[in-house]
């Protein structure tokens, strides 16, 4: 397909338009005109950019991208290495951060519940990228941390009572500890994303709701592969998932 009809493909279908966001969403670096492989993973590493060269896709499609707010605008170091390596490979760098977040089909949060057992019940957080619901069968707080670890395969920061039950859950993918109060106000027994701050286990042990950090990189690995799995169906492209790990 020409990468401009992807380009329109993903805006409509992600409603990028709708995020006020602090990266650009959409291509961010331009390759060829015409997409028949496509490559997805979370971050636009080095390491990433050079396996989907390899394998070789015409677009490579990430949650994290380049060009974040506040950053050093010149091209230098790291982000020439990076850039250079996608200008001299005529590959196209496609972004997706908050969009992939909340869409309710292959989004970050909507594919870590199918993955997880959570049932969806609706959305929260800033521009409603977050997420609240239900667990029926009513795992420990034990229990649920195991399940964690068996379907992301990383051993999770748990603060709380392991034996309490959990039914009522929110969560936010990433590095969305900052939610932890409004999570607090929904009225839920546990609080789940991929990263925790300082502060964060203090206002667990304090309202009594039940803390689980995942991982970043864990809980945001799903949401770019169903997207990716997404395209290749719709229009016939060829796939590849690339995972890079990351402790974090």
């Amino acid at each position: 397909m020409q990468r401009q009809e992807l380009e329109a493909y993903l805006s409509q279908y992600l409603d990028v338009a709708r995020f006020r966001d602090y990266s650009p969403n959409g291509l961010q670096v331009e390759g060829r005109a015409y997409v028949d492989r496509i490559a997805t993973g979370v971050t636009a590493s080095v390491e990433l950019l050079a396996s989907a060269i390899d394998s070789g896709a015409d677009a490579i499609i990430v949650h994290h991208g380049y060009f974040w707010r506040g950053d050093d605008a010149r091209i230098v170091g790291m982000r020439r290495r990076r850039i250079a390596m996608l200008i001299e490979a005529n590959v196209n760098l496609f972004a997706f951060h908050l969009p992939l977040d909340a869409h309710a089909q292959v989004g970050n949060n909507a594919t870590l519940a199918a993955h997880l057992g959570f049932q969806v019940h609706g959305q929260f957080g800033d521009q409603n990228i977050g997420y609240y619901g239900e667990i029926t069968s009513a795992p420990t707080l034990s229990e649920l941390a195991e399940r964690v670890e068996r379907r992301l395969e990383r051993k999770p920061l748990v603060v709380g009572d392991e034996s309490r039950l959990v039914r009522r859950i929110a969560w936010c993918t990433g590095a969305a500890q900052s939610y932890i109060e409004e999570a607090v106000a929904l009225g839920v027994d546990a609080f789940l994303t991929g990263e925790a701050s300082e502060q964060t286990v203090h206002v667990a042990r304090e309202t009594g709701i039940a803390f689980i950090s995942a991982g970043h990189h864990a809980t945001e690995r799903y949401g770019i592969h169903a997207l990716g799995g997404h395209l290749a169906r719709e229009f016939g492209l060829e796939h590849r998932f690339i995972d890079v790990p990351n402790p974090v």
